[in-house]
């Protein structure tokens, strides 16, 4: 077992809410205060109890057992405000913190690196972000105020037992061991077994979401079925695995109630003796019954409290990892300003980079390339050359484990990564269409950008007349990951947010790939004129789209292995000559 799974179960992971709830003093003031009224009124009431049937029912005359019956009516007053008080606090208490909680996660987890979403699962991180914090929410607002009710109403209810009778007090405190022994024993057991439930739950929601989002491809294998049955084995062994839990804390429960009643019903028939002898009144027996019941109810309570706040924090342990994660890539303590006028020049002087998820491959070997500012230059080669990396590399989602990467003349380690970004442009050959509508995933580009300069950039991308004829134009929900486009409407969409960012680094991976003749044909010139003064990079897969670049480089296992014009590398051979060959049957 590894270091943070023996840590996750630990109820200090619980400490770390204290800072969350830190701001909102006032309701964590309300709060115990009203808990504190609740728990004196529920300890007021067997006295008022007492009082009625020795001093009401049970007195000389009955004149007087009104005032008792309105004592014991307003001691239930104040405990039903008290507790109704007690549960708004707490509540809103619970709701703001898990919602802080919930935007520190995700504001850390965007600015990770990518090395950290290669290696886990959106699911998983969706699970954190969703069923870890709901978890967090029930046991802030529920489960936390009941074990303080509890233990505040078993404590003064012990007190009160000794004062009301020392000798049942006595017998009845021999339980306590019997009770205390269980909760220990079972209780480590829970959480280790909490932990893997919550495991289970991920793996489920990961399975979950990653079919979810491959719908298109998963319909078109027709392998529902399969997919169905893959989901079905994974929430199975999440339920095979809650069982357990749940078979554990049902006996740890059983044995409890058993005990602590078990208990009870011995003492009870002592103080039914003492009763019956003269000993003891009935009024101080129905007291001692009732802070007997009180206090079985609340140490019956504790336990199952108990199980809910092992579960709690494991799931607080699992947020925690996420948090601790740190980011390889980070802004330097003193970041160089990029000046107002960039220019746009590019350099990779002797990169070599290993991608984390494959140590043992060199996606860039001694990569040396110049891109002069304003130059238009297309990678090409087979897949797994490094083109993409070169892309990965000026955007600095990944650092070199040799060599340097600049832009105009600076290293890009030694820039703010926010920064570097922001003057560059990504058209991806996937483009991302959010869930919103075609305005704001526009505006995406420029965030500021005004309505006519959103709408200038679709005409310019050849994008205005489709969005014209949505349902709603501009203000159509696009659907998610843009289902209700076509793979070239939606690509055009990436070139306009590209043109409204106007940032003066161009990236191109295969821009026009999800386009047909016709459409390309429409898009080109826009194409050329947002490469226009730009320093522009384009991953080509089809040589067709690069015969009028500046330069084309070619490139095979990370490495450079020709550079030129097309025609003068298709007179070169070797490896761009034998695309050439294939692709246009020269």
């Amino acid at each position: 077992m590894s270091t943070s799974e023996k840590s996750s179960g630990k109820l200090s992971s619980l400490r770390r809410l204290w800072p969350y709830a830190s701001p909102y003093r006032g309701l964590v003031a309300g709060w115990l205060g009203f808990m504190l009224i609740a728990a004196g009124s529920t300890l007021a009431l067997p006295i008022a109890f007492r009082l009625v049937i020795d001093k009401g029912i049970g007195g000389a005359g009955g004149g007087s057992i009104d005032r008792w019956f309105e004592i014991l009516f307003v001691v239930a007053a104040i405990l039903a405000i008290a507790t109704a008080a007690r549960f708004f606090c707490i509540t809103v208490l619970a709701e703001r913190i898990v919602a802080d909680i919930r935007k520190q996660v995700f504001t850390h987890l965007m600015h990770l690196d990518m090395s950290f979403f290669e290696r886990t699962r959106s699911g998983e991180i969706i699970s954190r972000l969703s069923a870890d914090t709901e978890m967090l929410r029930t046991v802030i607002g529920s489960s936390v105020s009941i074990a303080v009710r509890n233990v505040l109403n078993a404590s003064g209810s012990a007190i009160m037992l000794a004062i009301t009778s020392p000798r049942l007090a006595g017998m009845a405190a021999i339980v306590i061991p019997a009770v205390i022994v269980p909760i220990a024993l079972f209780g480590r057991r829970v959480r280790e077994q909490s932990r893997a439930s919550q495991d289970r739950l991920a793996d489920a929601s990961a399975r979950a979401s990653e079919t979810l989002n491959a719908m298109h491809t998963v319909q078109s294998y027709a392998r529902e079925a399969h997919e169905s049955e893959r989901f079905a084995d994974a929430a199975n062994r999440t339920y095979l695995t809650s069982r357990i839990r749940i078979r554990t804390q049902s006996l740890m429960t059983a044995l409890v109630i058993l005990l602590i009643f078990g208990a009870i019903t011995a003492v009870l028939w002592v103080g039914a003796k003492d009763v019956i002898a003269g000993n003891m009144s009935s009024g101080a027996l129905g007291q001692f019954v009732l802070y007997a019941i009180i206090g079985a109810g609340s140490v019956g309570a504790l336990t199952e409290v108990w199980n809910d706040v092992q579960r709690a924090a494991g799931g607080m342990a699992r947020i925690n990892e996420l948090l601790r994660e740190r980011s390889h890539i980070a802004a330097p303590a003193q970041p160089q300003p990029l000046p107002a006028r960039f220019s746009g020049d590019v350099s990779f002087d002797a990169v070599t980079f290993h991608y984390p998820s494959r140590p043992e491959t060199s996606a860039l070997i001694d990569f040396t390339l110049h891109i002069r500012a304003g130059e238009t230059v297309a990678l090409v080669g087979p897949s797994g050359a490094g083109k993409s990396t070169v892309f990965q590399m000026l955007l600095r989602f990944f650092d070199p484990q040799t060599g340097s990467v600049k832009v105009d003349d600076h290293d890009v380690r030694t820039l703010a990564p926010a920064d570097l970004r922001s003057r560059i442009a990504l058209v991806p050959q996937d483009p991302v269409i959010f869930g919103a509508d075609a305005m704001e995933n526009l505006r995406y580009g420029r965030l500021d950008a005004s309505d006519e300069e959103v709408c200038e950039a679709a005409r310019l991308a050849e994008a205005h007349t489709f969005i014209q004829a949505l349902p709603e134009g501009y203000r159509t929900y696009l659907g998610e990951r843009g289902s209700r486009l076509s793979g070239g409407q939606q690509q055009r969409l990436a070139i306009a947010r590209a043109l409204l960012k106007d940032a003066p680094i161009l990236l191109l991976d295969e821009a026009t790939s999800a386009l047909d003749a016709q459409s390309e044909r429409a898009i080109q010139h826009a194409l050329d004129r947002l490469m226009q003064g730009r320093t522009t990079l384009i991953i080509a897969h089809r040589l067709a789209t690069v015969q009028r670049v500046d330069r084309i480089v070619v490139l095979d296992h990370g490495r450079i292995v020709a550079q030129g014009r097309h025609e003068e590398l298709v007179a070169q051979g070797g490896l761009y000559a034998e695309l050439a060959r294939l692709q246009f049957a020269i």
